[in-house]
């Protein structure tokens, strides 16, 4: 290609997980690459990262371990023998370190762009007719960049609803949240997700009466469901009142109260909060993105329509990430960001959708991978099950978190692992390990006959897996065959 300053190998616009992952990679195979992102920081200045490192994951992330580390100073130090005194939480320290956090990552992300050569745009892209896009700074004049081959990763935004509409300071979404000065002393949330449950419960751990209020029948409806149940109930116990089948008519602000009016399958109800959360989930983030000739499509809910391979329907035009079919998480479009810079590199790789794993970090954290039993049994496949709690995992007894269990499920026929379902203490960081026998077609027999180091909690997986063939060591032989 040209050495023309305006013309390069590979244009992504956004920079968000998807869109830097797969900027960065393009540089590293070669490529001269430029990536657009429209993002300012509480400043006014440009930022890289996206939603997820600016405004969602991390930062939540940050506020969850602090809340959590508060709660068993609170709760749980007096069990093993350590006295403390009495507790204060002082907000504004908490919010500071969450945002050294997010400086230090979306700094780092900049500093990766220069180090592989990345041209970083800041403003907003549009892809127009040609493969060519149009970048509007913050403040200038707008121009015109052409590429051989254009990535969109424009990521996604809160769903906002008309009953509770968003007024930034009473009612927020989750960005919102994550910003509060003082602790609510009643906190509303609509929306029983894996943002509303997160979101709730930093604050119910800081001290916040929480009420959650889910238009949905089913609790985790996406979840392996014994899990499920077993969640509501610990949640509840920690403090959160969870109504299901609750569908909110309206929130208005009267006064510094928020005063919510639900109806369930017997009646209306009203409540009044000090704040309320709107996290009713996203919605991929197409506004000013595409021109109208720009020969790249929608499907039927708003989502680029993208192939197995993340290619539209528009040569040499590919999408990534939240604005794609698929779970909207932040590793997901990381993988596909990096399969779409190797494949316009000639390289064969694939995203494996079966083995995307997903989490819930609130404590205990809840995370999967593959199918649950619920969805098998549905589909008419045979299966099995085995099962462990950490009620009996040595290691999370000397931690004193003993709350959850390990569930491997297996092909009747096979043993082929088909999914591995886990509530417990480090759920986030176990499942990795069934991701990684999941994406080498390995048996429950082949986790069985693995050695895991003791005491830990992988342990409980181990045992899990042994239970699938009815001879885990550390529990009543209880094998379950569903035909």
């Amino acid at each position: 290609m040209s050495d023309d300053n305006s013309k390069f190998d590979v244009i992504v616009i956004g920079g968000g997980p998807a869109g830097y992952h797969a900027a960065i990679r393009c540089a590293q195979l070669g490529m001269k690459t430029a990536c657009v992102d429209k993002s300012l920081d509480d400043d006014d200045k440009p930022v890289l990262g996206g939603t997820c490192l600016n405004w969602g994951c991390i930062p939540s992330k940050a506020l969850l371990d602090a809340s959590h580390e508060y709660m068993k100073a609170q709760h749980h130090f007096g069990t093993i023998g350590i006295k403390t005194g009495k507790l204060s939480v002082d907000l504004k320290q908490v919010q500071a370190n969450k945002g050294e956090i997010v400086k230090k990552l979306t700094g780092g992300v900049a500093a990766l762009f220069q180090g592989n050569g990345v041209k970083a745009y800041a403003g907003s892209g549009k892809l127009l007719a040609g493969r060519k896009v149009e970048v509007t700074p913050h403040k200038g004049k707008a121009e015109v960049l052409e590429g051989d081959k254009i990535i969109l990763a424009p990521g996604s935004v809160p769903v906002d609803i008309s009953v509770a509409p968003v007024d930034g300071k009473l009612i927020v979404d989750s960005k919102g949240a994550l910003e509060f000065d003082t602790v609510p002393k009643k906190l509303g949330v609509i929306g029983a997700g894996v943002i509303g449950l997160e979101l709730g419960s930093v604050w119910a751990r800081y001290g916040s009466e929480v009420t959650v209020l889910e238009a949905l029948d089913d609790f985790l409806a996406m979840a392996d469901q014994r899990i499920a149940r077993d969640a509501k109930k610990l949640f509840t116990e920690q403090g959160m009142d969870i109504r299901l089948g609750a569908r909110v008519m309206s929130a208005e602000v009267k006064g510094r109260q928020v005063k919510v009016r639900y109806k369930d399958k017997d009646e209306e109800h009203e409540l009044s909060f000090d704040k309320l959360i709107v996290a009713v989930g996203r919605m991929p983030y197409t506004e000013g993105l595409l021109a109208q000739d720009s020969g790249v499509n929608l499907d039927e809910r708003g989502f680029l329509y993208v192939n197995d391979y993340c290619e539209t329907d528009a040569p040499n035009i590919y999408a990534v990430g939240d604005v794609v079919r698929g779970p909207m998480l932040a590793h997901k479009g990381m993988h596909e960001g990096v399969m779409v810079a190797e494949r316009i590199a000639g390289q064969k790789t694939e995203v494996n959708y079966d083995a995307v794993p997903s989490v819930i970090y609130t404590h205990p954290e809840i995370a999967w991978v593959g199918a649950t039993e619920e969805e098998l049994k549905k589909s008419g496949d045979a299966f099995n099950v085995g099962s462990f709690g950490f009620s009996a995992n040595g290691r999370a007894l000397a931690a004193n978190d003993t709350d959850g269990i390990v569930k491997v499920v297996s092909d009747a026929e096979t043993d082929r692992i088909l999914g591995v379902h886990i509530m417990g203490p480090q759920a986030s960081e176990l499942i990795a390990q069934a991701v990684i026998a999941m994406e080498f077609s390995a048996t429950a027999e082949d986790l069985g006959l693995i050695m895991f180091a003791h005491p830990t909690l992988s342990e409980s997986l181990h045992e899990a897996a042994l239970g699938v063939g009815g001879h885990a060591i550390h529990m009543i032989n209880r094998k379950k065959r569903n035909k």
